[in-house]
């Protein structure tokens, strides 16, 4: 694998630990539950640790990459109905 592939995939990896815990930390915050924090925070980590594993060791399993595609699509999907919700209660 090239050096600079593999440094992509470890970006994508940390990126997507990132982006778990500023979801974490957003709900956390809107709920008022520091504890939630502590927990999107321990769960961004292991997020974070088993992406780069998996990075690491099947990258190129296509299955795998097609599920990080669906966990994009998730991700886009929850925030166009939060949004859509959110435009119709004002």
């Amino acid at each position: 694998m090239a050096r600079k592939e593999k440094y992509d995939r470890k970006m994508a990896a940390e990126n997507l630990g990132k982006i778990m815990k500023v979801f974490g930390d957003t709900v956390s915050e809107i709920l008022g539950d520091p504890e939630l924090r502590k927990k999107a925070k321990e769960f961004s980590q292991s997020v974070l640790d088993s992406a780069a594993k998996v990075v690491e060791s099947r990258v190129n399993d296509e299955e795998v990459r097609s599920k990080f595609r669906d966990v994009g699509k998730a991700a886009q999907n929850l925030g166009k109905t939060l949004t859509d919700h959110f435009k119709t209660t004002d």
